[in-house]
C-alpha cells in the first residue's frame, strides 16, 4: 500500500509525461516511416512495389498513353516493402505522420501519379519511358548510345543486338 502512495507522490510531483498533442508542440521520431511520395519521373513501370505491398494499397491501371499509380492511404500499413524494393526511388515514405481525416474523406487520402507513355523511334509503338534514374542505377552515366537505347522498345533492341550477331551455319 505505502510503495503506490510513492509511485502516486512522484507523478504528482513530475506532472504529465506524455506529448500534448493536439494541444502543443510534438516531435516526429527520425526515419518514421509516413505519408507515400511517388515521384512519376523515376518511375520505371516495374510494378515491384505492387506486388510486395503488404495491404494491397498499391494499384497501376494501364491507359492508352499513360500507367497510372494509386495509393490509398488508409490501406498502406507504412511497411516500407514499396520503397525498399524500388531501386529508382520512385516511392518515398516522408516523415509526414498527419493523416487524420473525416470518414467522408476516407477516399481523397490518395496519393496518384501519371507516368505518360513515349513512343518507340522504331516502330512507334507506345513503351514506358526509360527513367534518367534507372539509367543512373545500370550504367552510372550515359552516353549517346544508351541515349539511343533509351529510346527504343525491347523488341527493337533485341533486333538492334542481333543485327551484330554472325548466325552460325550447319
Amino acid at each position: 500500500m505505502f510503495s503506490f502512495l510513492k509511485v502516486l507522490a512522484r507523478n504528482l510531483i513530475r506532472g504529465p509525461a506524455t506529448d500534448p498533442f493536439p494541444f502543443g508542440e510534438t516531435f516526429t521520431p527520425k526515419g518514421l516511416r509516413g505519408r507515400v511520395r511517388f515521384d512519376a519521373s523515376a518511375c520505371a513501370g516495374c510494378r515491384m512495389c505492387e506486388h510486395v505491398c503488404a495491404g494491397g494499397a498499391i494499384r497501376f491501371d494501364d491507359g492508352a498513353s499513360e500507367l497510372r499509380f494509386t495509393l490509398w492511404h488508409n490501406t498502406c500499413t507504412f511497411c516500407g516493402l514499396c520503397q525498399h524494393y524500388c531501386k529508382t526511388k520512385a516511392i518515398v515514405l516522408t516523415e509526414d505522420w498527419h493523416l487524420t481525416h473525416r470518414q467522408t474523406e476516407k477516399y481523397a487520402m490518395v496519393e496518384q501519379g501519371t507516368v505518360p507513355l513515349v513512343s518507340c523511334l522504331g516502330c512507334g509503338i507506345a513503351m514506358m519511358p526509360v527513367a534518367d534514374e534507372l539509367v543512373r542505377v545500370a550504367y552510372c552515366e550515359t552516353n549517346s548510345d544508351i541515349d539511343r537505347l533509351r529510346q527504343l522498345c525491347p523488341d527493337c533492341r533485341r533486333q538492334l543486338g542481333i543485327k551484330g550477331v554472325q548466325r552460325c551455319r550447319m
